[in-house]
């Protein structure tokens, strides 16, 4: 069974907040719809960046995919990447955090 999932305006708000109190800020680059849009995160970090989107365990959890690779890329590789994923889902959210590690400032299963 899948646990409940929560809209994504929500997540994301919440998601900022604990960003925030980690002294990781972030910043909504793109609204997607609030009920059930999408989520890519934004990893600015010292190396460069990383997007992060979200995707479902077979069990239905909430985790993440290194949507850009392992490595750390460029901002032209996540722009391209982002406006890949905004011509097939509309619906979608863009937040960017501060991340010097590249870890994600939320609790995140990264896969």
């Amino acid at each position: 069974m899948s646990e409940p999932r929560v809209k994504a305006g929500l997540w994301v708000s919440a998601a900022l907040r604990m960003a925030d109190l980690a002294g990781r800020p972030g910043a909504v680059l793109r609204k997607g719809d609030a009920d059930a849009g999408g989520v890519l995160a934004v990893l600015r970090g010292r190396e460069g960046l990383c997007v992060l989107s979200q995707m479902r365990t077979a069990e239905g959890a909430l985790a993440w995919l290194r949507a850009t690779g392992a490595a750390p890329v460029g901002q032209e590789a996540v722009d391209a990447y982002v406006a890949r994923q905004i011509r097939f889902d509309p619906d979608l959210w863009v937040v960017e955090f501060e991340a010097p590690d590249l870890l994600p400032p939320f609790e995140a299963q990264v896969m």
